[in-house]
């Protein structure tokens, strides 16, 4: 029986392994502007930066 780490190896290696994006780790740069707008403006004045990162999390195939 082959050890964990083989394992990982040859699903990888195979191309059977696909590495799922986390929510936290999409869209850096939308979510960057975002976080600083409301930051500095406050969640109700930052709409469009907020409407446009959602926009890019469904686009990387987020549910939002």
């Amino acid at each position: 029986m082959p050890s964990p780490q083989e394992q990982k190896t040859s699903s990888e290696a195979s191309g059977t392994h696909e590495k799922k994006l986390k929510p936290c780790c999409a869209c850096p740069e939308t979510k960057r502007v975002r976080d600083t707008c409301i930051i500095e403006n406050g969640e109700e004045n930052c709409g469009k930066l907020i409407e446009a990162h959602k926009a890019c999390m469904r686009a990387a195939g987020f549910n939002v």
